[in-house]
């Protein structure tokens, strides 16, 4: 037997491929395993790896005429950092799996086995290591001699669970707790669970064991939000320490069990009276930082997403499109016209059917399981370079390159700004066309409304999301409703072509602006290909500007070139041009900013210091300006390094599972999201918009 590894000079684990026996039979099964031999205080992960981690991977090389089997995992450990849980392994060791061996394999000749193998090791900090491994055994018709590691494979084989009925058993939940219990000949001194699928428990929140002879009840704590999809409870519960404690009642299983609504009538005399001493002793509820942001009501958020939608109105990312429709509004003041409440109506409908789709789309894709939030469509490189080539469009269509009639694009100032009867499908697609470019931003009282609709059933979802377009709508419809309120803006005139042309420049700048968030998400190649399809777009508009004043010679063209640069658009952002995440680092930047993880904040707070932490987004404007105006501040950076504070920067450009589950703990469905740790780990959320006075207030309170 032969096994040979490379590792890189700083790894922290060592790592090998090994065999059971010291030869193989053809066409039988054999036991190989991966065994890894950690330096003390470093640990590697399970499975599931709890609030933090990566479980450990093997892949191998093709070609082969080999078969493996997927690997097993021995019970793991319930790993403490600061106030995170993980579950892993240190020490040593060994993930067992098959290998079958063809019927084809001669006697006298070797079968050879390579693969990669790929671990988070993590003590203080996490660093990925990975090492290429080899595997030689000599091919015996004679029945194969035991290897020296035999007993260790053993070992390992005892402590792998295997599936396990309960007798009576039951799993309920009520709001957070799940309840676990079922008949057990004995008392239990310890029970510990270990779920086999990610965000089902809070891995560091304790859990409750109350055993009698003859009942056994376990008490979880349900990761928050609840997902809709968790109908059944899967994991690995370990009684008394497992196979190979030293205990008769020890023992491991694999279970699984439909989760019920609770009742009270489940739980046995004896194990209600020894739980509720229990409670009445420690609390029921467990503590964590979810428990840091209040809940609010349904018409506490239906409120609130009223006057955030009001206050959308005033942000950048969605002022420009408004300002169109105030220019007709302008325009047709004085002709008396009937249709204004029509296009009012109109406009109102747009905004509130798209918050509403989006909304529908958004809570489907969570029920499917994906950590998501408000303004998930911009972590999409595709949407991003669609909506940068959309403003190019408006912009090209205000200069007046090309006019488009109503119905063909949304690009169409006549669209935007028409009032005749027949463009009642502009009004709607103008309020469409602002929840779109609203996304980014996220206005005071929008995060706690929006965080209680991503957790509410979806009528209620749907209803703040309805609420928060009709505010957006509101001061549009009111001026249409209301006409003698126009009176106070001016008399129509040539200022309102120029101006007409002049809002062309917002729209650049909104393509500048969303051309830095693509820079984030692709590499440079993929933007300069956008770049490209931006110039041909601008020779479509001008050719088709050309065939409206009479060159229709030039209307192919347009057509050709509107059609390269969308497909050059799609090729450069759907095939292999994003770019690859970017390693966590616990370095600071010029600023003092470091890559936001779970472990890093428990390192600091394991150190005594405070830590403050930025979920923030590229495209997000909102944390953008306060990023500029406020963290970055001469003021609160003094502040921050007087007191020692550890500043960590979340970046949600991109998709992140850890960060969308983080977000959801502090029922948030996006971002900005500012938390200030004390000292003693007690977080603390922010506001929204930051002022420097309000970071400078709460960091005097730590």
């Amino acid at each position: 037997m032969a096994a040979e590894s490379y590792l890189p000079s700083s790894g922290h684990v060592r790592a090998e491929l090994v065999a059971e026996f010291s030869s193989v039979q053809p066409g039988t099964t054999s036991s190989i395993g991966l065994r890894l031999i950690h330096e003390p205080h470093w640990h590697t992960y399970w499975i599931v790896p709890g609030d933090a981690g990566l479980p450990t991977q093997i892949r191998w090389k093709q070609p082969t005429n080999l078969e493996f089997g997927p690997l097993q995992w021995p019970i793991p450990q319930l790993l403490r950092v600061g106030p995170l849980a993980n579950y892993g392994y240190e020490g040593t060791v060994l993930l067992p799996l098959s290998l079958s061996v063809p019927v084809s394999a001669r006697e006298g000749s070797s079968i050879a086995a390579s693969a990669h193998a790929a671990w988070l090791v993590c003590s203080d900090v996490c660093i990925p290591e990975s090492a290429e491994l080899e595997l030689t055994l000599p091919v015996r018709k004679s029945t194969p001699d035991p290897g020296p590691l035999q007993a260790e494979f053993a070992a390992a084989r005892v402590r792998i669970p295997q599936p396990r009925t309960l007798q009576d058993g039951l799993a309920r939940i009520d709001g957070e707790r799940i309840r676990l219990q079922f008949a057990s000949p004995v008392a239990l001194s310890q029970l510990s669970f270990f779920p086999l699928e990610a965000s089902r428990i809070q891995a560091a929140a304790p859990q409750r064991l109350t055993s009698v002879p003859g009942r056994t009840v376990l008490d979880l704590a349900a990761e928050k939000p609840v997902q809709s999809d968790f109908k059944t409870l899967r994991g690995v519960l370990v009684a008394d320490g497992g196979p190979g404690a030293g205990t008769g009642a020890a023992w491991a299983g694999i279970i699984e069990l439909p989760l019920k609504p609770a009742v009270l009538h489940d739980i046995a005399p004896a194990a209600s009276a020894a739980l509720a001493g229990a409670a009445g002793a420690t609390g029921a509820r467990p503590s964590g930082p979810a428990t840091s942001s209040p809940s609010i009501t349904l018409w506490v958020a239906l409120l609130g997403a009223f006057l955030g939608g009001l206050i959308l109105n005033l942000m950048p990312c969605v002022f420009p499109i408004l300002s169109l429709k105030l220019l007709s509004l302008a325009q047709h003041r004085h002709r008396g016209d009937p249709s204004l409440a029509a296009h009012g109506l109109a406009f109102t409908s747009g905004s509130v059917a798209s918050f509403v789709a989006l909304a529908a789309l958004l809570v489907a894709l969570r029920s499917g399981g994906s950590q998501l939030g408000w303004g998930f469509q911009l972590q999409s490189p595709l949407v991003v370079a669609l909506l940068t080539a959309l403003f190019f469009g408006i912009g090209l269509n205000l200069l007046g390159a090309f006019e488009v009639s109503l119905g063909t694009s949304l690009m169409n100032s006549k669209a935007v700004q028409g009032f005749d009867a027949h463009h009642l499908r502009g009004s709607f697609a103008t309020g469409a066309l602002a929840v779109v470019v609203a996304s980014p931003c996220t206005a005071p009282f929008m995060g706690a409304a929006l965080g209680f609709a991503i957790a509410a059933p979806a009528a209620q979802s749907l209803g703040v999301f309805a609420m928060l377009g009709l505010g957006m709508a509101t001061p549009y419809l009111s001026l249409t409703l209301a006409p003698s309120l126009l009176a106070r803006l001016p008399r129509p005139g040539a200022w309102m072509e120029r101006l007409r042309q002049l809002m062309a420049f917002p729209m650049f700048i909104t393509c500048v602006w969303l051309l830095w968030v693509l820079a984030q998400q692709v590499d440079v190649d993929a933007l300069g290909l956008v770049l490209g399809a931006l110039v041909v777009m601008a020779l479509a508009a001008w050719a088709a500007g050309q065939a409206q004043r009479g060159s229709r010679s030039l209307a192919w063209v347009g057509a050709v070139a509107m059609g390269i640069s969308l497909l050059a658009v799609v090729s450069a952002t759907t095939r292999g041009a994003a770019r690859e995440a970017r390693p966590q680092s616990a370095q600071a930047d010029l600023h003092g900013w470091a890559e936001w993880s779970p472990t890093q904040v428990s390192k600091a707070l394991a150190a005594g210091r405070p830590v403050f932490v930025d979920f923030t987004a590229a495209w997000c404007v909102t944390c953008q300006a306060n990023k500029r105006l406020v963290l970055f501040s001469p003021n609160v950076s003094a502040s921050f390094q007087a007191r020692g504070v550890t500043r960590l920067r979340a970046d949600w450009t991109n998709r992140n599972e850890a960060i969308g589950r983080e977000l959801a703990r502090f029922q948030r469905s996006g971002v900005p999201l500012y938390l200030l740790y004390d000292a003693q780990g007690q977080p603390h959320v922010l506001p929204e918009i930051l002022t420097e006075s309000i970071v400078l207030d709460a960091l005097s309170r730590i």
